[in-house]
């Protein structure tokens, strides 16, 4: 989702010193992009190891889960990690969810998307692109996080597509170019079409099932 966001001056949004304003502040003093990007890949990856045996194939995923989950992953990097954001990102000119907002809207995700679409427990391949789609589009509006949110719903949508059945999901089909797909998927979500995002989750299922 890319990550020159506009923010505030809230403490969650300082830079560490010396990183050029390219590195968030960290309770390890990280200072070069490339470090803290392998830190982080390298933490995710550990976290995935714990969280694919931890949840089930019948766990209705709540919000506290997912903030349970950030924090897992990044808790040992960023002090607010698992905290919803303080602060108001956008990318380019596209403002995801105001920051004061975050909380109410997280609580109508739980009770909706959450609720319905998981446990992922579905046998036809539609219901499970669709609910893939839709759990990952509203997500990524909100964007509840001040760091990771398309990393956090990627791991979401593993979950769920492990509780109906499949492997691990790859997502080589929205990187490099296909990118803009992918965020013009979601950017047509605020008019709840979701048509785009499930197309873009049926490539995901072709290339993880063909590989």
């Amino acid at each position: 989702m890319g990550r020159k966001y506009d923010v505030s001056g809230l403490p969650e949004a300082q830079y560490e010193p010396g990183s050029r304003r390219l590195v968030l502040k960290n309770m390890l003093g990280i200072k070069r992009k490339s470090e803290m990007d392998r830190l982080e890949a390298v933490a995710l990856k550990q976290a995935e190891d714990i969280l694919f045996r931890k949840y089930g194939a019948g766990r209705c995923f709540t919000t506290k889960d997912i903030s349970q989950m950030h924090k897992l992953w990044l808790g040992k990097i960023y002090p607010w990690a698992g905290q919803y954001r303080k602060v108001n990102i956008s990318k380019g000119n596209f403002p995801f969810a105001a920051a004061a907002q975050i909380p109410q809207l997280m609580e109508k995700f739980e009770k909706g998307q959450l609720a319905k679409y998981t446990p992922c427990n579905f046998k036809d391949e539609d219901e499970i692109v669709k609910a893939l789609a839709e759990v990952q589009v509203e997500f990524i509006l909100i964007h509840p996080f001040r760091e990771g949110n398309g990393r956090a719903a990627r791991l979401i949508a593993t979950l769920m597509a492990l509780q109906a059945g499949l492997p691990l999901l790859d997502f080589r089909a929205i990187k490099r170019k296909k990118i803009n797909k992918y965020f013009a998927a979601v950017q047509a979500g605020l008019d709840k079409n979701y048509t785009p995002m499930e197309e873009v989750f049926r490539e995901i299922l072709e290339t993880t099932i063909s590989h």
